[in-house]
C-alpha cells in the first residue's frame, strides 16, 4: 500500500478508526482493537476512542496470531463475555448497522455459535462467535482466520446478507476504486 492501511482515509474518517467506531455505535464493549505491523502509526487513529488495544508481537506469522490476541484480551479484559465479534478494518462498508444485525440474530435464536456475514457469493466477517468457540479461535495458526471455524460450525450458525461486504481495501488500486465509486455514488 506504501502506507498503512489502518491510516488510510474514507469519508473523512480512518479505516480504523470507522471500524471501532461501528463496533462502538452498535453497542459493542470493550471493543478491543488487535494492532501488530504499523502499531506506533495507528496507534493515533484510536486516540479518544473508548478502545482497548492489544498489542500482537506475533502478527509476521499471519491472521491466526491477530484473532488469538483479540480473543486471549477479550477474556482477559471480560471474563464473562457472551460472544466476540470479530472484524477487519479494511471492510469500509462495515457499519454499526451490520454489527448491530449479528447481535440481534445471535440473541434471538440461542441455537446459534455463529452469525456471519454473506457477501459475493461466500461468507465472512465480520461475524460473531458464541463463548463456546473461543478456545478453537485462540487455537488457529498461521495464515488461516476463522473462516474454517465458521464452515466446521455451519450447522449451528447464521449467516446475514452484507452488501459491499465484498468490497475490502489491500491495494492502492483497490482504494482509488473505492474513492472513485464512492464519489459517483454521492
Amino acid at each position: 500500500m506504501g502506507v498503512p492501511k489502518q491510516t488510510l482515509r474514507f469519508r473523512g474518517q480512518s479505516m480504523l478508526g470507522r471500524s471501532a467506531l461501528a463496533a462502538l455505535g452498535a453497542g459493542c464493549r470493550p471493543v478491543l482493537v488487535v494492532t501488530g505491523a504499523h502499531a506506533e502509526q495507528t496507534r493515533g487513529e484510536l486516540r479518544g476512542l473508548n478502545v482497548l488495544e492489544v498489542s500482537n508481537p506475533l502478527w509476521e506469522s499471519g491472521m491466526a496470531s491477530s484473532v488469538r490476541a483479540g480473543v486471549e484480551g477479550l477474556i482477559g479484559a471480560e471474563p464473562e463475555a457472551a460472544a466476540v465479534v470479530l472484524m477487519l478494518c479494511d471492510q469500509p462498508h462495515v457499519g454499526a448497522e451490520v454489527i448491530q444485525g449479528l447481535i440481534a440474530a445471535y440473541r434471538a435464536d440461542a441455537s446459534l455459535v455463529v452469525v456471519a456475514s454473506e457477501y459475493g457469493g461466500g461468507f465472512g466477517v465480520p461475524a460473531l462467535f458464541d463463548r463456546a468457540l473461543f478456545a478453537e479461535l485462540a487455537r488457529l495458526e498461521g495464515a488461516a482466520g476463522a473462516k474454517q471455524v465458521i464452515k466446521r460450525h455451519s450447522a449451528r450458525a447464521h449467516f446475514l446478507p452484507f452488501r459491499g461486504g465484498e468490497v475490502d481495501v489491500d491495494t492502492p488500486e483497490e482504494f482509488s476504486r473505492l474513492i472513485a465509486e464512492d464519489a459517483e455514488g454521492e
